[in-house]
């Protein structure tokens, strides 16, 4: 994810990180190749291209904009989502947490390490639910959380979150049997554990989900007719300066229509997709600080303004 940057007036436009530029000039370079050809047939051949008014390109221009508006806001709409999960994973992560340490007393050792069974399988779920929807391997993150009487069967499972969560309801019945806090405050961990549960399940939904194919074919058939067709129609009136405004407009579409795309898909490791490794490196430091440790790792910074 690119961090908030306040470029000034002429950095912004050279400004490529973040930028879609480097995914969509082979598109701006055909149109613009395309353009320039014509414009040359034009000024060899007089009236090899009449002119057709600008009223037909205005109207598909419209109707173009507002299907890739529209795409753009479905597309937005699951990377604020996606964003409002992890912002929910977060505070139930630190809530479990201060549940935990607040109601299970630590005067002796055995509680101490329930405690800490509890914490370390919800920094595990973070990084295992990070590590699922990025479809990458989790064991590096997660084994040294998890006892390790457990690696074997958590190898096996086809979705380690939920098994991780099995895990923590199981701590949750061992700590009821052994009457460590009342029942009411059980229930209140349990409903931690089920909102988290939500949260994997919403954000499986995101990732298993996209926006209808026939859709997308849709807004990308119309930007590449739109665009091909466009210096036809306005070489007669233009001259010269069709290649010019047809690869601004091509910009402008294929930007729209590329980004919605980048957005739709907000788990990856794109510029404008989520931060999923500093999120979920924020709730280890957190939960682990809030157990005392000192031996913790760092923040994650931004690395030329790209947070991963």
């Amino acid at each position: 994810m690119i961090v908030r940057q306040t470029p000034n007036a002429l950095k912004i436009f050279f400004t490529l990180r973040g930028s879609i530029i480097p995914k969509i000039y082979p598109q701006i370079l055909l149109i613009a190749l395309l353009s320039t050809l014509i414009t040359i047939v034009q000024h060899w051949i007089p009236n090899s291209f009449p002119y057709y008014g600008t009223a037909t390109f205005t109207l598909l221009g419209v109707a173009l904009s507002l299907f890739l508006g529209f795409r753009n806001n479905a597309s937005y709409q699951r990377w604020w989502e996606a964003r409002m999960l992890w912002g929910q994973l977060v505070y139930d992560s630190r809530s479990l947490t201060r549940q935990v340490l607040s109601f299970i007393d630590e005067k002796d050792e055995p509680r101490q390490q329930v405690q800490q069974n509890i914490i370390y399988l919800n920094i595990a779920f973070a990084h295992a639910v990070r590590h699922r929807l990025r479809g990458t391997e989790p064991w590096q993150d997660i084994e040294r959380f998890v006892d390790p009487i457990h690696h074997d069967r958590m190898r096996q499972a086809k979705n380690v979150p939920d098994y991780i969560m099995r895990l923590m309801g199981k701590q949750l019945g061992d700590i009821r049997r052994q009457g460590l806090v009342s029942e009411q405050v059980i229930q209140n961990m349990d409903e931690r554990l089920t909102s988290m549960t939500i949260v994997l399940a919403a954000c499986e939904r995101i990732l298993n989900t996209p926006l209808p194919f026939a859709y997308m074919l849709l807004v990308h058939r119309t930007t590449y007719l739109y665009c091909i067709m466009l210096p036809f129609g306005l070489v007669a009136s233009l001259g010269w300066a069709t290649p010019l405004i047809c690869a601004v407009i091509a910009y402008t579409f294929f930007g729209l229509d590329a980004l919605s795309e980048e957005l739709e898909e907000p788990f990856g490791l794109a510029a404008n997709q989520l931060p999923l490794t500093a999120l979920s490196r924020t709730i280890e430091i957190n939960l682990r600080e809030a157990l005392g440790e000192t031996n913790i790792p760092p923040d994650i910074t931004p690395i030329d303004g790209y947070l991963p």
